[in-house]
């Protein structure tokens, strides 16, 4: 592990100024099959980008139980269409079985413990296998954002963390999109910045931060997947 981590630092330096294909290409040569991509299926740019770089990338999504019917069309278009192995994630708990414990609406009442159960737990256990996985993080998303390495060391899970975009402004990804034809999630259209489970994710107005439409009213702005 202790390698895996200098590993991870060196790479950050090396490939702060790389192209996301490059780092992508690095990635895909330096771990293989033990590399993935996660993917909240708001866009498939990620997806898209590391099937060039490794084609039958692992894909994985999260299910959590309480997505968008948009976003989950948008993952089972990307299985279709694009050379990804597309893997999905479930919580231990069905939405109910966590009601039946918890009580309804846990996403209300502690959405730090309803993410941890229905996102964090999961992605934990669904990472096992892998040496490192790939992430859409942009630094431009949020301040809590605003540092994410190209290429970093995910304290946390013990993995290198891959986020190739990072650099990446919003025009940068539309381009890319408009470019290559990447599938997106149709809310992307309806005034959604961001999209997360549907109790927790509403429309931004003009000129609020891209992820203002997550935990809306709340101190909390990470699910808790990022840190």
């Amino acid at each position: 592990m202790a390698d895996l981590e200098k590993l991870a630092e060196r790479a950050g330096r090396e490939l702060e100024d790389a192209l996301a294909p490059e780092i992508l290409r690095w990635a895909a040569e330096t771990f293989g099959g033990k590399f993935c991509v996660t993917s909240s299926m708001e866009d498939a740019v990620v997806a898209h980008l590391a099937s060039r770089a490794l084609p039958g990338v692992d894909v994985v999504f999260l299910d959590t139980g309480y997505h968008f019917e948009e976003t989950i069309g948008t993952r089972d278009a990307v299985g279709a269409v694009m050379d990804v192995r597309l893997i999905t994630l479930t919580p231990r708990q069905s939405v109910a079985e966590q009601d039946a414990e918890y009580g309804p609406r846990l996403h209300d009442r502690d959405p730090d413990l309803c993410c941890a159960l229905r996102k964090v737990k999961p992605l934990e256990e669904g990472l096992t296998g892998y040496d490192a996985w790939a992430t859409g993080l942009r630094r431009d998303e949020s301040p809590t954002r605003a540092n994410t390495p190209v290429v970093g060391w995910d304290e946390k899970r013990r993995k290198v963390k891959v986020s190739p975009i990072a650099r990446w402004t919003q025009d940068d990804v539309d381009a890319y999109v408009a470019e290559h034809g990447v599938l997106t999630n149709p809310l992307l259209m309806d005034g959604y910045a961001s999209v997360g489970c549907a109790p927790c994710t509403r429309r931004v107005a003009q000129g609020e931060d891209a992820r203002a439409g997550r935990w809306a009213g709340r101190g909390k702005t990470e699910c808790g997947l990022h840190g």
